[in-house]
């Protein structure tokens, strides 16, 4: 009786698990995507792809490039919610530890990491592909003697550990202070992740 009613528990099994994961599927699908639901989730809107008006600077590059397995993404600075980066784009702008707060400046590295899922998500189709932040190079313009230059890149980390996960977010990353940046952006950011075809 038993060795029957295993029979029957694994068959029963068998037959549902396709139909669970096929929801599963279509449910993330409807949303676009399960990592764009955990952005719905979190109330979290992503600007439009970066845009560079040609009265701000000529910038002659590609914002994310694949080769491979890998996405290269370039130096961000934030984007307004156009996608519109440059003075334009709404700030804050200057160095950290003076016009800039370090509360400001980890505001603002998160707001560099909406401006690259949105540039991930342009060059990908959809951020799923993204399976694991691998790097992330932080940079910060501050004043002499700003030693917080990590607290202020937490502002990004925190965004990606949130969506990702501590097993596909975690990352190796450097955080280190400049003299400036594009635009006096207080915060530039770039990354590499690895994708899934």
């Amino acid at each position: 009786v038993m060795r029957f009613m295993s029979r029957r528990i694994f068959s029963a099994i068998a037959v549902a698990a396709p139909v669970i994961i096929a929801k599963v599927g279509e449910a993330a699908a409807q949303s676009g995507g399960v990592i764009d639901a955990k952005l719905k989730e979190r109330n979290i809107v992503l600007p439009k792809p970066t845009f560079v008006p040609k009265d701000v600077a000529r910038i002659p590059i590609r914002w994310v490039i694949v080769q491979g397995d890998r996405a290269y993404v370039s130096g961000h600075v934030a984007s307004d919610p156009e996608g519109v980066i440059g003075t334009a784009a709404g700030g804050p702008y200057g160095k950290v530890g003076k016009e800039v707060s370090e509360k400001e400046a980890y505001d603002y590295a998160r707001r560099v990491g909406l401006s690259i899922l949105a540039d991930l998500k342009r060059e990908l189709g959809t951020l799923d592909r993204v399976d694991r932040w691998l790097r992330v190079f932080g940079m910060v313009n501050a004043i002499d003697g700003f030693a917080k230059q990590p607290a202020v890149v937490n502002g990004f980390s925190d965004l990606i550990l949130d969506v990702w996960g501590p097993e596909r977010g975690t990352h190796a990353r450097s955080a280190v202070g400049l003299a400036g940046l594009p635009f006096n952006a207080p915060v530039e950011i770039e990354a590499e992740v690895l994708i899934r075809a």
